[in-house]
């Protein structure tokens, strides 16, 4: 088993399809590719991270 970023592992699961485990095996994200499945959950991670030290973000949405 390969740890990425010592904070993640991904997996190949049925029909092709990617998942994202972080170390209590929990899983955080599925993906078509094994690239985009890594990016994705640095992006998410990344975000956690900035949460947790009060960092939130701003999402602004918009309607027609």
């Amino acid at each position: 088993m390969e740890w990425i970023d010592d904070a993640f592992r991904v997996e190949q699961k049925k029909y092709g399809l990617w998942d994202s485990y972080d170390k209590d095996g929990k899983c955080i994200i599925t993906a078509l590719h094994e690239d985009e499945c890594v990016r994705a959950t640095r992006f998410i991670l990344k975000v956690r991270q900035e949460e947790s030290n009060g960092k939130i973000f701003d999402v602004k949405t918009y309607s027609t």
